[in-house]
């Protein structure tokens, strides 16, 4: 037991640092090749903030525990929402253009749903297929929307107060710093995998509960990290922006991997109950932005404590 915990804390460690820098070094390469600085905030970092998620919920698969991927996915769109997006409010009120909940917010809602359905239906080929089809069609309507948006100006600014420390080393060394940050990317999920697996195993946990808890939790420091130092900046365009690309990338995207590596219903109810969650934690996050066009401190506590008293239900389920 305490080496599976070692090996969680470690694998936490590593997801955490190297997801960073793999995000910092995919970022200065893309500007390096002359990538437009929209793209970079809307597909390298908002997807790249994904990574974790993706290698752990593929990792787990490959092992046989796909419910521990999908606990995964279920449950860092949850946390994203309610602790990412509440602390992000907590450091700095986030404000929320009223193009974003027309556009971004129901297509982040949309792609919940869908996963949530197909999760429901019993995860096939066919639906992974279709979940990553569907993120295809979102990436390019998300680069679209950013490229047309009269807040494209302002979005290009916050992006580049993220790229350009990443940018002053040639491009050797981002280079380095992105194939550096994919292997301790993927060392660290192996370990947090791993220890999850055996940490469910001695506490008579069940293999979901792990993954929507503790996996989840995890894999979700990338965004959380991310959104505080966005707030703290007062770049809210990049603090929603960054949670609503991670949920949709999640959903569509890490979804559709583990529907085609580990096709099947799985067993048990922790995943449905978790799936419920997703959507209702979602339409109270966009709730508490379409009533303001603002998440203030108050909303925020609210998100923090809510996803507290959230966890052990999850872990029960």
């Amino acid at each position: 037991m305490v080496v599976d915990v070692l090996a969680c804390a470690a694998g936490l460690v590593l997801l955490t640092i190297a997801s960073d820098h793999l995000v910092l070094g995919a970022s200065a390469l893309a500007e390096r090749f002359g990538v437009p600085v929209l793209v970079v905030g809307v597909v390298v970092i908002g997807a790249g903030t994904s990574m974790p998620e993706l290698l752990v919920s593929a990792s787990a698969a490959l092992r046989g525990s796909a419910d521990v991927g999908v606990g995964n996915v279920v449950g860092s769109n949850i946390a994203n929402v309610m602790l990412v997006l509440g602390t992000a409010a907590l450091v700095a009120p986030v404000a929320v253009a009223s193009r974003i909940l027309r556009r971004e917010v129901p297509l982040m809602v949309v792609a919940g749903v869908a996963f949530a359905a197909a999760l429901w239906r019993g995860l096939s080929l066919a639906e992974g297929v279709a979940l990553l089809a569907g993120l295809a069609v979102a990436l390019a309507l998300l680069v679209h929307w950013s490229r047309s948006s009269r807040g494209s100006a302002e979005l290009a600014r916050e992006v580049s107060d993220v790229v350009a420390p990443a940018s002053a080393p040639g491009a050797g060394r981002a280079v380095a710093r992105a194939l550096l940050g994919l292997a301790g990317t993927i060392a660290g999920a192996q370990l947090l995998v791993v220890g999850a697996l055996g940490i469910a195993d001695a506490a008579g946990v069940s293999g979901s509960g792990v993954g929507l808890t503790i996996v989840a939790a995890g894999t979700s420091l990338p965004e959380l990290v991310t959104a505080a130092q966005a707030a703290r900046r007062g770049d809210a365009e990049l603090v929603v922006g960054n949670v609503l690309g991670s949920n949709i990338v999640n959903a569509l995207g890490v979804g559709g991997v583990v529907a085609v590596l580990a096709p099947g219903p799985l067993a048990g109810t922790g995943l449905a109950v978790g799936a419920v969650a997703m959507v209702l934690t979602s339409l109270v996050a966009v709730a508490f932005m379409r009533r303001r066009f603002v998440v203030d401190r108050l909303e925020a506590s609210l998100l923090v404590v809510g996803y507290v008293c959230l966890v052990p239900v999850l872990a029960l389920a």
